[in-house]
């Protein structure tokens, strides 16, 4: 990952509404897992391609997401729906730039709430100006 992929996924874990989901990659390519026999209060991850009941599960303490992923970047779009509270919420390619936009209040003009080079900068940037 390039420094400003770090910087970005650093940003995105200082947000209020991050959290760790099952099934995002860390930067160093595990898996994030709920286990709650092993883990009750918090998800752990495991090293990607492993069985899950010969793994030995690991606390994620300061990994950081690996926002290149799929499933990491879906997780985080799901985040930044349950931040605003709009199960719509989207991001869009809208030249020059992405954009993520919510409804808001029930009626249908979208407001933009994160902006950015990448989808990933601007799914951050909503989740960093979630109320």
């Amino acid at each position: 990952m390039t420094e400003e992929q770090i910087a970005l996924a650093k940003r995105a874990v200082a947000c209020k509404g991050w959290r760790w989901m099952p099934g995002m990659r860390t930067t160093e390519g595990m898996r994030t897992i709920h286990d709650p026999r092993l883990w009750p209060d918090r998800p752990c991850a495991i090293r990607e391609g492993t069985w899950v009941d010969t793994a030995v599960p690991r606390p994620l303490g300061d990994h950081l997401p690996d926002l290149t992923d799929p499933a990491t970047l879906g997780c985080l779009l799901a985040l930044v729906r349950e931040a605003w509270g709009d199960p719509y919420a989207s991001s869009r390619w809208i030249k020059p730039e992405w954009k993520v936009l919510v409804q808001r209040s029930g009626y249908v003009v979208y407001t933009v709430v994160g902006v950015g080079k990448t989808e990933e900068e601007s799914l951050v940037a909503a989740l960093e100006a979630a109320p």
